[in-house]
């Protein structure tokens, strides 16, 4: 992808930012006040700390930890926790694995709890002109209608995205603005102290960090969609952002004030501030300002889910290219699971404020995570004096930690959710340290060594022809280097005759959307190893890209294939290619240890419920072969057999 491309600043670009960053970050003015006052009685230090911490929130974890630092992290214009890890993973030899799959794990569990609150804390206003409305089958359609969409994908409607928020941010700072000329004081409450006082001097004021942290729960969203618009774009418009935020906050606290000693009884300050005449047409605007929040994590998961199969993070799903916008993906699995989540959600609590009390946990985590990363970021590759980073390092985990420990009682309120998130967390497990566990037993031989009996296996008459063009696809990353297995596959009891011998290594690379190869040819005209340099946010079709290969190889003449029979006929005009993928399974030889035994057996098992490799790498067109491999990881040492 072109980064200049990326951070180019126009009108359309800076839309652009602001109908797909801050959805889920934008659309917090609609519980937060509200989770912060609950069933408390309104009063000075209430109010002006509450709004004192969501301005200095917004101020440390937002603005500085995410707009100027961490999306200066980017991987070739793309962000997020695995575009953060493939950069700094070469330094954390292995340690940061754990802080990755934390964080990947915490980021999609956000994605089944933030649609339903959003789009619940948006239809519930409803009850305002109609007391006792039935709100949950509402959410429910509306979310069923969002994720049956996502198979179409967003190209027609994400034009529109930007002029929606526009629209949002822009009420947000008319209706805030409207309620702070009638109690200018309010201002004060961006003064810290209040902030400080509400923690120290309020019964069970910490506690009250929980609520607060939803402001910023938007920001790891936020660094997820750098890709799609550059981080200058997302700098410039964050300001407009952050004071529509700030001044809707403070006229929400305006609002309050006027109120006495009251308890809010249910409102719901967002909606209080708005005239009786506009409330439907508020509604209207904030029900579309969700859809669109929801939009984007739904869209970050797809993201997020593509990059983990790349990074060996997650086993291979079937994935779709809904249009044809470049990154633009659809996951049905995952699709249906967000989907099934929150519904279920809904269900289970019913109403806004009831999730209120169980969102945050899992965005501190990734915050947390992120910090880690981040840190071995500057050290390693912006270079930064090991003092500055310590600093930073201290500020946001002081912050970060108060914000975990605060959140950390909301556990009683979510345990099942515990579930889902401990799902994912060890499927992410399993998959990469059993892949580690699998390669370490892999054998490899020198494939020059072995083209002298390639050569004559393939002019040996004798020998029924298997295939012209025989493709192996190889984890073999150096060229000289071959898997045993292959080889064994090729030679043994019916050897495979073939005009060209192809090996195929499918190198994932760090870099998002690189697409390159490399051609080198251990024997002229029938040993070939090619290498196929692939982005992590590629979907691979090798198929497609070994056939463009083959024909542009044929057309400058580098090979003499042009002057030699393909395998076509007068009934096919088709070249004859043949892949050849080598599937391994447990033998029963094994005896194993309790954790890689349970390791690999789990590995195995999401392997056959996963897709199979001939439609993950874009084979599903050729003629392929399978042929399955006993592997022996831990054979039986000692056999006691006695003959009678």
């Amino acid at each position: 992808m072109n980064i200049s491309v990326k951070q180019k600043v126009t009108a359309a670009t800076l839309l652009v930012a602001l109908g797909i960053i801050y959805g889920d970050i934008g659309t917090s003015p609609l519980y937060v006040m509200k989770a912060i006052i609950g069933d408390r009685p309104i009063n000075e230090l209430l109010v002006y700390g509450a709004i004192s911490c969501v301005f200095w929130t917004l101020t440390f974890q937002t603005t500085f930890k995410y707009i100027l630092l961490t999306l200066s992290a980017d991987n070739h214009g793309e962000g997020g926790v695995f575009s953060l890890y493939a950069l700094v993973k070469r330094f954390g030899k292995g340690k940061l694995v754990i802080p990755t799959i934390l964080g990947a794990t915490c980021l999609l569990a956000d994605g089944i709890i933030t649609p339903p609150i959003s789009v619940a804390s948006a239809v519930e206003g409803l009850e305002a002109i109609v007391p006792n409305l039935p709100t949950i089958p509402i959410v429910i359609t509306i979310l069923s209608g969002i994720f049956i969409f996502q198979r179409f994908g967003t190209q027609k409607v994400g034009s529109v995205f930007g002029p929606i928020m526009i629209i949002w941010f822009t009420m947000l700072l008319v209706l805030g603005f409207s309620q702070i000329v009638q109690h200018v004081e309010i201002v004060k409450a961006l003064n810290p102290i209040y902030g400080y006082e509400l923690l120290t001097q309020y019964p069970n004021g910490f506690w009250l960090l929980g609520a607060v942290f939803l402001c910023t729960t938007g920001a790891e969203a936020l660094y997820s969609d750098l890709g799609h618009c550059g981080k200058t774009n997302i700098r410039i418009t964050w300001v407009f952002v952050k004071i529509a935020l700030v001044i809707n906050y403070l006229g929400q606290g305006a609002w309050l004030m006027s109120q006495g000693n009251e308890y809010l009884n249910g409102q719901n300050p967002f909606y209080a501030i708005m005239p009786q005449w506009f409330l439907i047409i508020g509604i209207i605007i904030a029900t579309l300002a969700t859809i669109i929040a929801s939009q984007a994590l739904i869209s970050g998961s797809f993201t997020l889910i593509n990059e983990a199969i790349s990074l060996n993070f997650w086993p291979r799903v079937a994935l779709k290219n809904p249009t044809n916008l470049k990154g633009q993906i659809y996951i049905p699995s995952v699709n249906t699971i967000l989907w099934i989540g929150c519904v279920l959600m809904i269900l289970y609590f019913k109403s806004s404020s009831n999730m209120e009390a169980a969102y945050g946990f899992s965005i501190t985590v990734a915050m947390l995570m992120t910090t880690v990363l981040l840190s071995y970021y500057l050290v390693f590759i912006k270079k930064v004096k090991m003092t500055w980073v310590a600093i930073v390092l201290v500020i946001f985990s002081i912050i970060e930690i108060s914000f975990f420990i605060a959140n950390v009682v909301k556990i009683k309120e979510r345990w099942m959710f515990l579930f889902f998130e401990l799902f994912i967390f060890m499927v992410m497990y399993v998959w990469y340290y059993s892949r580690k566990i699998n390669n370490k037993f892999l054998k490899f031989t020198n494939l020059k060594e072995q083209t002298i009996l390639l050569n004559e296996l393939s002019q040996d008459d004798d020998i029924p022809k298997y295939a012209t063009h025989l493709i192996y696809l190889s984890k073999a990353d150096k060229t000289y280097e071959i898997e045993e297995k292959i080889i064994k596959s090729i030679f043994a009891k019916k050897p495979k005759r073939a005009d060209v011998y192809w090996f195929l290594h499918i190198n994932r690379v760090n870099e998002p959307f690189t697409l390159n190869y490399e051609v080198e040819e251990l024997l002229d005209d029938k040993v070939i190893k090619v290498i196929l340099n692939v982005g992590f946010r590629i979907q691979p079709k090798v198929e497609l890209y070994f056939k463009k290969i083959v024909q542009e190889l044929v057309e400058r003449k580098e090979l003499n294939l042009h002057i030699r029979p393909d395998g076509s006929t007068k009934y096919n005009n088709e070249p004859d290619f043949k892949f050849v993928i080598i599937e391994k399974f447990i033998s029963v030889e094994n005896e194993f240890a309790f954790k890689e035994g349970w390791m690999l057996t789990s590995y195995f098992w999401l392997k056959k419920l996963s897709l199979s490799d001939e439609k993950a790498f874009g084979l599903d067109k050729s003629d392929i072969k399978i042929e399955e491999y006993p592997m022996v990881y831990s054979p039986a040492i000692k056999i006691e057999l006695n003959r009678k």
